[in-house]
């Protein structure tokens, strides 16, 4: 009886010995692991690889997935995420200036070039008088949109590319058209609705659409490249300059090359 006993006891001490170094259990007693914040589509699918990448270099990422530009940079300062991958630098700028983010750039990841899209027209030629156009609501991506807009020859705007403007700017040089600003994420459930719309890549790619097909498109060249975010003064984590290392990786650009053919393009 008492070997038996004996036996009980031992077993049931390897059993939680086992669960005390589970991978959970791990993380929770500062095992190399990270939680990063990613819009979903592309900017997802992407750090999906790299927590691949990752995790040969021993760390392991645990992506997050969001559905609007806000969340991310929340659940980043309030210490929900160790980074986040989702925005570019000129919204990064904007977000520390409005809500007083204190963060830090890691590294830059991809330029998803934007592109205004049409399910009513063929061409921009074919925008009627009164058009309507939807561009994001948010300053750095409406900013952004009516730059494209500029370029494609519809409007000017005072100020060097790049510079803040809003639709008070706005001097249209073809005809009077209308500018409706909405959240970017629902830019694309408009399209029908709208005669022109700008639609930033990672929701565009989302929606089905080809940037490609679109009636306009930004350059690839462009100050729009996306960062990977960190708090302040955290930059030098081991695990956080691992992850920078396996974004970069050649695994990781080939991916990119091969899944979006253009549509996103590496920034390192």
């Amino acid at each position: 009886m008492m070997k038996q006993l004996t036996f009980v006891v031992l077993t049931a001490a390897a059993l939680a010995l086992t669960v005390a170094l589970s991978p959970s259990a791990c993380a929770k007693h500062g095992a190399k692991s990270l939680r990063v914040g990613v819009t979903s589509g592309p900017h997802a699918q992407i750090m999906e690889v790299v927590a691949v990448e990752a995790h040969k270099r021993g760390v392991d990422v645990k992506v997050v997935e969001f559905s609007d530009y806000v969340q991310p940079n929340a659940a980043l300062a309030d210490g929900s995420l160790d980074a986040n991958s989702f925005q570019h630098l000129p919204y990064l700028e904007r977000q520390r200036k409005d809500r007083g983010y204190r963060f830090d750039v890691l590294g830059t990841t991809v330029t998803f070039p934007i592109a205004a899209y049409s399910a009513r027209h063929a061409s921009l030629d074919a925008l009627p008088k009164g058009a309507v156009i939807a561009i994001p609501n948010d300053p750095t991506n409406g900013a952004r949109a009516l730059r494209l807009l500029e370029v494609a020859g519809l409007l000017r705007l005072p100020g060097a590319a790049g510079s803040d403007v809003s639709p008070r700017d706005v001097a249209w040089t073809r005809a009077e058209y209308g500018i409706k600003e909405l959240d970017a994420a629902q830019l694309t459930r408009v399209l029908d609705d709208v005669d022109l719309v700008v639609i930033n890549t990672n929701y565009a790619l989302e929606a089905g659409l080809d940037p490609f097909k679109g009636l306009a498109r930004e350059a690839t060249q462009s100050p729009y490249a996306n960062v990977i975010a960190v708090r302040a003064g955290e930059g030098d984590r081991p695990e956080l300059k691992t992850l920078v290392e396996a974004y970069h990786s050649a695994e990781v650009r080939a991916f990119i090359e091969r899944t979006f053919k253009g549509a996103v393009v590496p920034a390192w």
